[in-house]
């Protein structure tokens, strides 16, 4: 029998039942199943998505004020989650067709490239990206460019698709189990069409292990990792880590200055921010 009043203990029955499902396999599950509805209903799928991640960044840093780097963030809905929460969000997307999948883009989004981003060194407090990582050639490449761009003591968050997860084929799986041309063959021959995405084109192999391994054998351990899916049953597609910046990052000599402007495009006559 409890002693809190009623109202209060239905309180702490709720806000435990909301820890429960922000982690652990009651998040997988409730993740899982929006994903089912992604072709159906591709809004409510990647909204909801975007503010599982934006919950879990808030876990470890204020948002509020903050300026927020979304790297490869397509139609913006993570952008437009952070701008929810009071941060100063800026969408970089390499694609155009994917930046304006949706009706209306976010304010700050910026046809951009994740391996030059148009920010200086140091200038954002967090810089996010989601399921992006296994779509580049160089995914060290892009975490030290990311790291680059993020002041000391900030955050860097990665989501990504590991290539053995059940996912990891992305519209493929799970036969990139059998190997990735066997998975390509088999989804045109039941679909009779292309897949959209080909292995080693615009889908790589991507491992959990030697993507930490690779950011621990820097010369300087000027950042920690820190898992923050570790809740999350061995079978979850994403793997999510975030670095957190310990000490000035050097970035080769002339970087700053071809990367200091940022033009918004949604905003009026092309207004063009420093970041």
């Amino acid at each position: 029998m409890s002693l809190l009043a009623p109202n209060r203990r239905n309180c702490v029955d709720q806000h435990r039942v909301d820890r429960l499902t922000r982690s652990g396999l009651l998040r997988s599950v409730r993740l899982f199943r929006l994903f089912l509805a992604e072709q159906t209903n591709p809004e409510k799928f990647y909204s909801s998505l975007a503010e599982d991640a934006v919950q879990q960044v808030a876990e470890h840093c204020e948002l509020d004020g903050r300026t927020v780097v979304d790297v490869g963030g397509g139609g913006g809905w993570f952008t437009a989650a952070f701008q929810a929460r009071g941060a100063h969000s800026y969408l970089f997307e390499p694609d155009p067709e994917e930046l304006h999948s949706r009706p209306s883009g976010p304010a700050g989004a910026v046809v951009a490239d994740g391996y030059w981003l148009p920010v200086r060194d140091e200038g954002a407090d967090v810089v996010f990206s989601s399921n992006v990582l296994e779509h580049v050639p160089d995914p060290m490449g892009l975490i030290e460019e990311m790291i680059r761009a993020t002041r000391p003591g900030g955050l860097v968050y990665l989501s990504y698709t590991n290539w053995y997860s059940p996912w990891g084929g992305h519209e493929m799986s799970p036969w990139h189990y059998l190997g990735p041309r066997f998975a390509e063959r088999r989804y045109v021959r039941r679909y009779q069409r292309q897949p959209k995405h080909h292995c080693g084109v615009n889908l790589f192999q991507l491992h959990i292990g030697p993507v930490l391994r690779s950011a621990w054998g820097r010369e300087r351990r000027d950042y920690i990792t820190i898992p923050l899916n570790h809740s999350a049953p061995p079978s979850s597609t994403m793997s999510v880590s975030a670095i957190d910046r310990k000490d000035r990052l050097h970035s080769p000599s002339g970087s700053t200055a071809s990367r200091g402007n940022v033009v918004d495009h949604h905003a009026p006559h092309g207004t063009c921010h420093t970041l």
